[in-house]
């Protein structure tokens, strides 16, 4: 399901700046279990996973695209690989697309993580230098996310063709705050299904938000 646009991809102009398009992996195994993923790298697409992650490559067909990225996660590759498929463009593994690492956490219920150890409390993130013991801040996760960004704009600007990222939910989370000039310390944490595709228009020229 395609945010920020119609069900169809829209017609470009000859000049235009390129998107960036934001992609969650499919649904995973640890994802159905109901489990904390973070860096742990057990969960594989389920089948389901792998159903959606091969209809969302779909609706790229035939958009310019000229850069594939992906978190070096499992979860996320076997999605980035459907893409790579339909676009006939390698992908490139950059771990800080990981998703926030969460330490002692990781494999245990999601729905037992605690605002405390997490940060987050009602779709809001109200803490953002929370962390498990052994894991990473919202703070954290977004500073690293923004460096890849901010590292990929100033390496495709002036380059034809849209670039999309595949990664995971709070990755995506952290990206889009940024890009729209959302501090981390206002985010909300809203659901992100997965195989959502989020669409940022005009990206690298963009304002980031800001770590306060």
């Amino acid at each position: 399901m395609l945010s920020r646009s119609t069900s169809t991809m829209p017609a470009r102009p000859p000049e235009f700046v390129a998107a960036l398009w934001l992609v969650r992996h499919g649904e995973s195994t640890w994802n159905i279990q109901g489990l904390c993923q973070g860096h742990r790298d057990d969960a594989k697409l389920t089948a389901r996973g792998a159903a959606q992650a091969a209809a969302a490559a779909e609706q790229f067909r035939g958009l310019q695209v000229s850069a594939l990225y992906s978190s070096d996660l499992r979860r996320a590759l076997q999605t980035a690989d459907a893409f790579a498929a339909v676009l006939g463009l390698p992908v490139i593994r950059d771990a800080r697309l990981r998703e926030r690492c969460l330490g002692v956490l990781e494999g245990t219920p999601l729905a037992a993580a605690s605002a405390a150890a997490t940060g987050l409390d009602g779709g809001m993130v109200v803490d953002p230098d929370a962390r498990p013991r052994d894991g990473e801040s919202v703070r954290g996760l977004y500073v690293r996310a923004a460096a890849f960004c901010d590292e990929i704009a100033r390496q495709r600007h002036g380059t034809a063709g849209d670039v999309v990222v595949v990664a995971h939910g709070g990755t995506l989370r952290v990206l889009r705050a940024y890009l729209s000039g959302v501090a981390v310390g206002q985010m909300r944490w809203e659901p992100l299904e997965n195989a959502r595709v989020l669409r940022i228009d005009g990206f690298g020229t963009n304002v980031g938000g800001g770590t306060e």
